[in-house]
């Protein structure tokens, strides 16, 4: 048999075990072992039934992707599954851990399944621009209803074993895997129950095809919030086709549709940022072997609106939290903003109706930086402010068990200098969350010069553990994002003097697919905060200080750059602002011009590219893809354009650097011409990809 299937006889069943680590994805290998030991087994007289099962921690988790792309290995995962389901004998899925993607598929091309309770089952395809292309947009709205099966689909969300029992795709919740499908098998043996072939069974399709209204409400809900994505709408087409087409067309339609999307840029761009995340979690450069620091209970210093996003990040995977403040108030104050962030969440169905309590009773209040006492890690999230900044960190030496991890959440901070007031610089570094933390999945690593390797390690693994992709930069203003985000907005700012208005300008970068311009979401972080540094900092904005100087900070005072009606977040454009703009301008003795579309999406993207490929010949971030992860969890650029760097790549790199060069000239703004490293690779006909490309 192969190396990573093998077939094993308990008396009359047997038993074909998938063993290809971590996940037992489908390759070529696997796929090959599956149909041999299957066919082996339905050719073999002593055997009545057989039951397919997974060693490791999971069934198949899904398809081998590294294959998508290249030309097809025979078998393909659809001739598997229909060795299966022609099987004489009954085939039994025996699930546990995860059935994911073409995972799923394969038990569905089974006669039955059943899973241990902890199992998960879905059909996330459509995460990484793709749809099910081996039967599962036919077979799960067979199994499950078109309903729920469009539902699952078109979002990719798994379904827990005791949600696909009520539903019918599992026939029994088991103990063990392997001996609960032979005791399932077992018993259809016994009862001389008829084989169950999903792409036969049209009963659960009855009341959609008697009420199409039924399917079209389920369908329309799924795909409400995929603005831009192609793959969402495609799903939920193909789900269709089980409701109107005969079985074996759909499954041609759907293999059809499935080569079109793999072979677009959209699932390209989704799959490569699935390689990003994955790449921005390895730090390369750390002694092999280093371990993270035990980390059993965390104290966060600020119970602002930061402080307590981070904290309810915590709580939310179970960690204990202590909440410091220097007074009661602020503490009892952020204490009940958390509790009602909770309950709104639960509220909504978001989370079970008893979390809040038990989230809230893992997060200890309590005043005075003594009580840190017994953190394993202490994150700092105060004023934004370098001298309140040092003057915690001093104190934290004294307070601080040895070998704690001391880390601030700054935005843009040097990282070094706050290490340096401590007598521990090795144990500091900088966790960045995104606002808001409890919701925001970004988290930038600040690794300082001292940072030693097992506290670099340990910042990552707390951060995938709260449910956050870590992204490792190093220090500089701004870091990453906010410092190509400075890049972008300095740009935004010129284009109100030359001649755009902001309702122009965040129109181009919301069809882009980012999901608020830049004006829009200086109106939501609120005006009044840039002001505030401006004057600290002896700098002036003519349009922006003036805006601020008649009261307009933004949402939070109905007026900004927009105007906004009571109770609503919609932005509005305000002849008052355009008028004010005009009337600056005027002033400043500047001549406005049209300016058009492309030359605003050139200006707001490529000036980030460039400010990007500054960061990489710096060494602040270790790879392009890391920029494009730091970009896609922390500002929502979209994913089916894969990062600011990947997008760069697809439009060329002459081009960006060419056009750069034009407007460096034509608006007079050095900082727009090409970074050196963006030049050479423009020159050498290369792409930031080159940068990280293995042999």
């Amino acid at each position: 048999m192969s190396d990573v299937v093998r077939c094993e006889r308990h008396d009359i069943i047997a038993i074909v075990t998938v063993n290809n680590p971590p996940v037992n994805a489908l390759s070529a290998a696997v796929r090959k072992g599956i149909s041999e030991a299957v066919t082996e087994a339905a050719n073999d007289a002593g055997v009545q039934a057989i039951v397919l099962a997974c060693d490791g921690r999971t069934f198949v988790a899904g398809a081998d992707i590294t294959e998508f792309g290249k030309p097809p290995q025979s078998p393909i995962l659809g001739e598997v599954i229909a060795t299966i389901e022609s099987c004489p004998k009954p085939v039994v899925a025996a699930i546990h851990g995860t059935a994911l993607g073409g995972g799923l598929e394969l038990a569905l091309g089974c006669h039955y399944r059943v899973a241990t309770k902890d199992a998960r089952l879905g059909l996330p395809e459509v995460k990484l621009g793709l749809l099910p292309g081996a039967g599962g947009t036919q077979r799960l709205p067979r199994a499950v209803g078109p309903e729920l099966a469009v539902k699952m689909i078109v979002t990719g969300e798994p379904i827990s074993a005791a949600e696909a029992l009520k539903h019918g795709l599992i026939e029994e919740i088991v103990e063990g895997p392997v001996a609960g499908a032979e005791a399932f098998a077992r018993k259809v043996l016994a009862a001389k129950r008829p084989l169950r072939k999903l792409r036969d069974d049209d009963d659960k399709l009855a009341a959609a095809r008697a009420d199409r209204s039924i399917f079209t409400n389920a369908a329309a809900a799924a795909t409400k919030r995929n603005r831009g994505l192609e793959a969402p709408l495609v799903c939920a087409d193909a789900v269709s086709w089980a409701l109107d087409v005969p079985f074996d067309e759909a499954l041609k339609k759907e293999r059809e549709a499935f080569l079109t999307l793999v072979a677009g840029d959209q699932s390209k761009a989704q799959r490569y940022a699935f390689f990003a995340e994955r790449a921005a979690a390895k730090v390369d450069d750390v002694p092999e072997g280093t371990k993270p620091r035990n980390v059993e209970r965390v104290a966060i210093i600020g119970a602002g609106t930061m402080g307590g996003g981070i904290a309810m990040s915590f709580a939310s995977a179970g960690i204990p939290v202590t909440l410091i403040e220097m007074s009661d108030e602020p503490l009892q104050r952020g204490l009940s903003v958390m509790r009602k962030n909770y309950e709104a969440t639960a509220a909504r169905g978001g989370i079970p109706a008893d979390a809040p309590a038990k989230r809230m009773a893992l997060i200890t209040g309590a005043v005075g930086l003594e009580h840190v006492k017994d953190a394993d890690l202490v994150i700092e999230a105060v004023f934004e402010t370098m001298a309140v900044k040092k003057d915690v960190f001093t104190k934290l030496d004294q307070y601080a068990k040895p070998g704690a991890v001391l880390a601030s959440n700054t935005s843009y901070l040097n990282i070094n200098e706050i290490a340096a007031v401590t007598k521990r610089p090795q144990d500091v570094l900088g966790m960045h969350f995104f606002s808001p933390a409890n919701v925001m999945r970004l988290c930038e690593i600040v690794r300082a010069d001292k940072t030693a390797p097992d506290v670099l390690m340990t910042a990552v693994a707390i951060a995938k553990r709260i449910g956050k992709v870590p992204a490792v930069v190093g220090v500089c203003d701004g870091f990453v994002g906010n410092r190509m985000l400075a890049a972008r907005s300095k740009q935004a700012e010129k284009f109100l003097f030359e001649g755009a208005l902001p309702q122009q300008v965040d129109a181009v970068v919301t069809k882009f697919g980012m999901p608020m311009g830049p004006f829009a979401m200086g109106d939501l972080a609120g005006l009044d905060i840039g002001w505030r540094s401006r004057k600290d900092r002896g700098i002036k904005s003519e349009i922006a200080d003036a805006l601020c100087e008649a009261g307009r900070f933004g949402q939070k005072t109905g007026k900004g750059y927009y105007r906004y009606e009571a109770g609503s977040r919609s932005p509005l454009p305000d002849p008052e602002v355009e008028k004010l703009i005009e009337e600056t301008c005027a002033r400043l003795g500047l001549k406005r011009r049209a300016i058009d579309d492309q030359e605003i999406l050139e200006r707001m993207i490529y000036p980030m590219i460039n400010e990007g490929a500054r960061i990489l010949e710096e060494k602040i971030a270790a790879r392009p893809s890391d920029i494009d992860v730091i970009w896609r969890y922390g500002y929502g650029w979209p994913v089916y354009r894969g990062g600011p760097m990947y997008y760069a790549d697809q439009v060329g790199l002459k081009h960006v650097a060419e056009r750069l060069a034009h407007y460096a000239k034509t608006v007079g703004d050095p900082s727009l011409e090409p970074a050196p490293l963006l030049r050479r690779l423009a020159d050498e006909g290369k792409t930031f990809a080159s940068l990280t490309a293995t042999a």
